[in-house]
Order: structure tokens, then sequence, then C-alpha cells
């Protein structure tokens, strides 16, 4: 993973300064609220329903074991011992008190983490496949790319104050698993005729109010001229975008105003004047990143392990997991662990401090001292030795990390919700465990198969809940909360937006709703269908007049 020179570590500590004079000023009334909240976004740093909330980076998903142990140890000296990983790859602290956020900054730092450009209107994190680098459907490895793409989006002096939060998504597998064509730009790593390594550039996709999925402007862009063309796409953006409305600002709704002819001949006119300038990339500079993504001590295995095999035969609980959490590796002998962090009563997404040490421990012994946060909200071990994965699924049963449901109707993604947001509509926690309680049966969830439920607290979708093949919206009606019911979304490379059922929920009655658009799915399906599959090819109708159908 990408270590920090003398450069990038002297910005981090030098911002950690800044950051705890600005906030001194404003703890001693030199600086008043409205001053205070650029600079406090600008460091990650949210008011919350009950208390602060502070965002931190995770680049592109990839942690260290030795930042696993310092978040950890944040967690427990000035937090509730616990943190919550996003659906951004990244990690939030819920309870921080404002005066000592200046120390956690500085602590961060010492392990080369920070909390910059996590919120307010610049590029946020970038993110990418949670198995880049590992995944066997790859074209090349596209963390490099999200690194050349942070080093230039970080401070970056046009883009520090765009018309809204910026997002990129990189994929270079055939399977989509970074949601890439709903994020502001979505990148796929792509080769032409000649084996040359380039990029599709998708702009336009986004949730929130109003959800759309992104529109291809070039099929090919020659990898050196990667920052010159996003250059030019922030461009346009930055200049055309609207700033009067902040519900009307984001890129979605300029290329859709524009339409997609006109907003790519004004990127390609703007791109025509820089695109062999400053920006461009070097092959040197490409591989001087790429050297930081250098491949593991692998060692030279088998392609099967007749160990595992045997292990697989003779205990059905591992091989349920192994079925359902384990992917293959491009290197032989090798697989990859997704622990998952959704059991049932666990808030989706959270972690203990114990349990983050134990990630770190297990990722020291099992997996090169490296993790990575996905966007479902779950830890992955990218390189296992097939070996070791029943000794490693032991201990990730006594650690709260080996329920077998990674992509089954419980691998809830879920944002705080009322619980903790202060932009809530509806709490969500509490209707995802009841939907996990409700459907405890694993034998019923294995029966169901792949299965994306998500769930958001509010319209602005942090659950990413249009791309849930179910997905539910909290929404408040007259000071109560009540749940709209969504199907047919898909986050994939054949992204979909789900289509409202109809009147929304009580929350004592969603998890009968759920049950219902089951038994349509159970009583409708073809052998090898998903349930994305069989609603492509009945529609909607028959989820809603089973759901909506009176009793007799």
């Amino acid at each position: 993973m990408y270590i920090y020179d003398q450069y990038d570590q002297t910005i981090v500590d030098e911002r950690v300064i800044q950051f705890r004079e600005q906030t001194q000023r404003y703890l001693a009334g030199e600086l008043a609220d409205a001053e205070f909240l650029p600079l406090r976004l600008q460091n990650g740093l949210y008011i919350q329903r009950f208390a602060p909330m502070l965002r931190v980076a995770i680049p592109y998903g990839m942690v260290s074991s030795n930042q696993l142990r310092k978040l950890a140890e944040i967690a427990r000296k000035y937090d509730k011992g616990y943190v919550h990983f996003s659906t951004r790859q990244n990690v939030q602290y819920n309870w921080p008190q404002l005066e000592q956020v200046p120390d956690i900054l500085a602590e961060l730092a010492t392990v080369q983490m920070h909390a910059i450009q996590t919120s307010g209107n610049c590029i946020r994190n970038t993110t990418t496949d949670q198995f880049a680098g590992v995944a066997a459907d790859e074209i090349v490895d596209p963390r490099p790319y999200c690194e050349i793409i942070r080093q230039w989006s970080t401070f970056h002096p046009e883009f520090a104050f765009l018309p809204r939060k910026f997002k990129i998504a990189v994929n270079a597998a055939k399977k989509d698993r970074a949601a890439t064509l709903v994020h502001d730009i979505g990148l796929y790593l792509v080769k032409n005729k000649t084996g040359e390594i380039g990029f599709k550039v998708i702009v336009g996709g986004g949730l929130g109010r109003t959800p759309l999925i992104g529109t291809v402007i070039r099929e090919f862009l020659p990898e050196k001229h990667l920052l010159s063309y996003l250059d030019a796409v922030l461009r346009v953006y930055n200049r055309y975008g609207r700033r009067d409305n902040k519900y009307k600002a984001r890129i979605k709704i300029l290329v859709k105003a524009l339409g997609t002819e006109l907003f790519t001949q004004k990127v390609e006119v703007e791109w025509e004047q820089i695109k062999d300038g400053a920006t461009t990339l070097t092959q040197e500079e490409i591989n001087r990143v790429t050297d930081h993504f250098s491949v593991p001590a692998y060692e030279a295995l088998p392609a099967t392990s007749d160990q595992l095999a045997q292990q697989l035969a003779d205990d059905p609980n591992f091989n349920h997991w192994y079925q359902q959490n384990v992917n293959a590796h491009k290197v032989s002998g090798y697989s990859i662990v997704t622990f998952s962090l959704k059991p049932t009563g666990v808030a989706p997404g959270d972690v203990t401090d114990k349990q983050l040490e134990a990630a770190a421990d297990l990722a020291d012994q099992y997996s090169f001292g490296e993790a990575r946060v996905s966007h479902q909200q779950n830890l992955v071990l990218a390189d296992v030795k097939q070996d070791d994965l029943y000794p490693l699924w032991q201990a990730a049963i006594q650690h709260g990390f080996a329920t077998p449901n990674i992509g089954l109707l419980t691998d809830i993604i879920c944002c705080p919700g009322g619980d903790f947001c202060a932009l809530a509509n509806a709490k969500s926690i509490p209707i995802a465990e009841a939907i996990q309680n409700r459907f405890d049966d694993l034998d019923y969830l294995h029966d169901i198969g792949e299965l994306d439920l998500n769930i958001s607290g509010c319209m602005n979708a942090c659950g990413h809940h249009h791309v849930g093949h179910i997905g539910i919206l909290g929404v408040d009606k007259k000071g109560e909360e009540f749940y709209q019911v969504q199907v047919g979304g898909n986050a994939g490379s054949d992204a979909s937006l789900g289509k409202i059922l109809g009147p929304s929920f009580a929350k004592e009655d969603v998890p009968e709703v759920i049950s219902k658009l089951l038994t349509v799915y159970v009583s409708q399906r073809t052998p090898e269908e998903r349930f994305i599959d069989t609603y492509r090819r009945i529609g909607i109708k028959p989820f809603k007049e089973q759901v909506y159908a009176k009793a007799h």
C-alpha cells in the first residue's frame, strides 16, 4: 500500500497544527459558527444529532494492521469503544468531543491517516473494488490510479469549493464491485485493440434526491491523460454547476440539463487546451506510484489444497462460510476472505475496538498485515493461503466476523440513520435489526440466494437504497417515521434504480413486507434466477399485488 514520504507526512502534520489552532480559537469565542463551519468540514468534522461525528479517510479502502490498531485505540480513548465503516470505504467516530478532535487527528497522523476532504464541497475519497489487485477477473490493478487521483485531488486549489461534494469510483474488473455507475465520475479501466490501457469515462451518476445512472462520455481515454481529462470535467462542472440550490448542484443535474452531447462537447473543448500540459502522466510517474502496490511475498502453492478439500467435506458449517465469504484469488493457492460485519443485532458496519485489534492480528497472521474496507461495510483479508482458511474461520467465529451471509439478505447496507444523523428522517439501524431477526434462518437465506437489501434514513441515500434489489427509505409523515420500499435496484455493471412499490409502511410492518416480496420471488423464480433477475422478467406488478393485497 502507499507509504507516505516526508512531503506527505509534513502536509498532514501541519494540517493538525493548523486545525488545533482553529479549534482553540472557536472554543475561545474568537471564531463564529459560520466561520468555523468550513474549517471543520475540511477536516472531516460534522455536528450531528447528539455529538460531533469525525469521518476518517481510508484511501480506496486499504488499511494496515497498525492503522487498525490505532483506530481501535482512538475508539477506546476518545469515543465509546467502536467505529462505523461507511459506504465510502471510510470510518466514522460518532461520539468524539470537539476539544479532543485535534488530539485524535494528531494520533491518526502517526500512522499516516487523516480526515482531510472527507466532507465539504470537494473531491471525496476515491473508491474502488475491495478485491483490487487480487481479483481473478481484473484487467489491471486500479489502486495506483486511485492513488494518483488522491494525490491530484487533495488540496487541488481549483476544486476546493465545488458546487457540491464530488465522488469518483474506479473499477478494473469484469464485475463492477464499486458501484461505478452511480458516481459523479465512474472510471472503468479497459484495454483497446492494441492492448493499450485506458479508461471508459462515465459522468453524471449519483443517488440522493435525483438518482441517476451515469452516461459514457468517452469510450477510451489513454491512461496518460487521466488527470487532464478529470481536470476538464471538473472545470466544466465548477463553471456551469448550479450554486443557487444545493439540491440541484451535483454534476448529474448539470449533465441532465445540458444533455450528454453538449456536456461532452464542453469537456472536450476544455480538454483540448490542457491535454498535453503539466498533468500529463508519464510512464515513470505511473510506475513510481505502482511500485507502492508491489506483489506480496506469495509462496509457490498448488492451485487447490487437498487439506482444504477434506476440511470442507468434514465440516458443513465451515463449508457454508467458505461458499459465502471466500472468493477466488488470482494467485494459485490463495483466497480472498470477507469478514461479515453484519451479525444479527449489530448495526451494519459497526466494529468494536477489540474486534479491530483482533482483525489487525489476523491480518498480520494471515494476510501480509493489510485489510480492505468494502463499500458494503465489511472487512476483507485479501491474501489468505487456502491451508489457513480453516484456522482463520475458527478465529473469525471467536471475534464475531464469521456470519456466512455475504451477498445475502442480511448483509444489509445501512446508514447510521436517525440514531445519529441530524439529516435523517427516520431510524434505519432498528429496521436492519428487525429484518435480521425475522430472517435468521441461514438455510432459508442460502435458499433465497444473492439479494442486496439497502436502507437509508433519508433522501441523501447514504445507505444506497436506490440500488438495492430491495431498497428501504425512511420518510417523515407529520412527525412519525414511515418506510418507503423500492424494488429492482442494482449497483453492478448493469446498474438500475429501484421503483417505489407504493404507499409507505409503519416500522413494525417492514419485515412482513420483505417476507411478502420474497414469497413472490420464490413462487415465480426459475432455478437459475436471482431476485433481481426475476424482478426484471416479471416486473413490479406481482410484488405490488402481494404486498398490498387486502386480508380476507
